[in-house]
């Protein structure tokens, strides 16, 4: 390479290899291709900031959209108890014959240590493809009540809580239409109150397989789950066994 001087008669001569000069150029590419990648992450973390409002105004949305069903889920527990002890002074003081239940019957609710080990057998899966919220949990006493109430919206799917053989399955005077599978070694699981059976006795079913849509069927007055499980015929609390979401 060769430089003349402006108004100066000398010239430069400037000698650059081929080797040198591909260093430079490369050199020279890589800050290029750095710069776009600086360029374009600017840009994507940019956009993503630009998004933080719009997410902080979906989660406060949601928030109270929770909250409000909170709110609904503690009214239907009060409607549901309240609607139990109305049911139950009734039942006292009237004459009329009480039908016959397709459920086996109950004995002597156990203590929550008669749940026993866990077993692979055992029910123990949330009963639905979502978490709902538990209006009602299991008591005993006058407010005698085997199982837990999850309140959902109608139709939604209800699942197996663990494998077994659907023992019974159609209409019941007070849980309508119901499920009741025998998971084996005495232990059972019951849910009430669907909208539609998808199972039939004798049916083998699998843990989380879809067996009914959560309905309103039976004395219920809003869509919910009753969910029971049950060991030689003695009801234990769910919520010993089960894995809430």
């Amino acid at each position: 390479m060769i430089v003349v001087p402006h108004g100066d008669l000398e010239t430069r001569t400037y000698e650059i290899s081929y080797r040198r000069l591909r260093l430079l150029l490369g050199a020279a590419g890589g800050l290029l291709v750095l710069f776009i990648i600086m360029a374009a992450s600017w840009w994507y973390i940019a956009a993503q900031a630009a998004r933080v409002p719009a997410l902080e105004r979906e989660v406060a949305r949601l928030e109270e959209e929770r909250r409000q069903v909170a709110e609904l889920a503690r009214a239907l527990a009060e409607a549901e108890a309240q609607y139990e002890r109305v049911r139950n002074l009734l039942g006292a003081t009237g004459d009329a014959k009480q039908p016959e239940p397709v459920l086996p019957p109950l004995r002597q609710e156990s203590s929550l240590q008669d749940a026993g080990p866990q077993q692979p057998s055992q029910p123990d899966a949330w009963p639905l493809s979502e978490a709902g919220y538990i209006t009602r949990r299991m008591a005993a006493g006058e407010s005698n009540h085997p199982g837990i109430d999850i309140a959902v919206p109608k139709d939604s799917y209800i699942r197996a809580a663990g494998p077994g053989v659907v023992s019974a399955a159609g209409t019941d005077e007070v849980y309508g239409q119901f499920v009741l599978i025998d998971h084996g070694g005495g232990i059972e699981s019951m849910y009430g109150h669907a909208s539609r059976l998808f199972v039939a006795p004798g049916d083998r079913v699998e843990r989380h397989e879809v067996i009914a849509l959560s309905g309103s069927t039976g004395r219920s007055t809003a869509p919910h789950l009753h969910f029971e499980v049950r060991r030689n015929g003695e009801a234990i609390d769910p919520l010993v066994m089960i894995r809430q979401p």
